[in-house]
């Protein structure tokens, strides 16, 4: 069983590792550096982890004698990441769609009535590396 475990700091982490822990868990997500006070934490509280994850800009400043402490216990340490941002509102076939209709000849406006897409936004897609906002400036 996999747990995800997110907090602002570390007291909260702990917390919230104790309510989400128990003998089932075997892969543990901690959003947090794992230092030697959590990892200490997890094994203590879910003795049948084989997996800890971190985010991979995290995973750099982890303590190598933690690595090499969960290795010998046969814990794998792994950077995981996890999509960061706002998530996309159109999926990439729907990018796709407006670029081939655009590429046909088919007008803006209509593939915006189509598929029910606002006339600006079929006009980024079809453009999606320039910035929204990129108006020459004025003197």
């Amino acid at each position: 069983m996999r747990v995800e475990v997110k907090a602002k700091n570390n007291f909260e982490l702990l917390r919230r590792l104790d309510e989400s822990l128990h003998d089932g868990v075997t892969e543990v997500y901690v959003n947090l550096r794992p230092t030697k006070e959590i990892v200490v934490h997890i094994l203590e509280r879910a003795p049948n982890v084989r997996r800890i994850s971190c985010p991979p800009s995290l995973y750099p400043k982890v303590s190598k004698k933690v690595i090499n402490a969960l290795l010998q216990l046969g814990v794998e340490l792994v950077p995981e990441g996890y999509p960061r941002g706002r998530p996309r509102k159109y999926d990439e076939r729907t990018v796709r769609q407006v670029q081939e209709l655009l590429r046909k000849g088919t007008p803006a406006k209509e593939i915006s009535q189509h598929l029910g897409i606002p006339l600006r936004t079929v006009y980024y897609l079809a453009n999606p590396d320039t910035p929204p906002h990129s108006t020459p400036q004025r003197k």
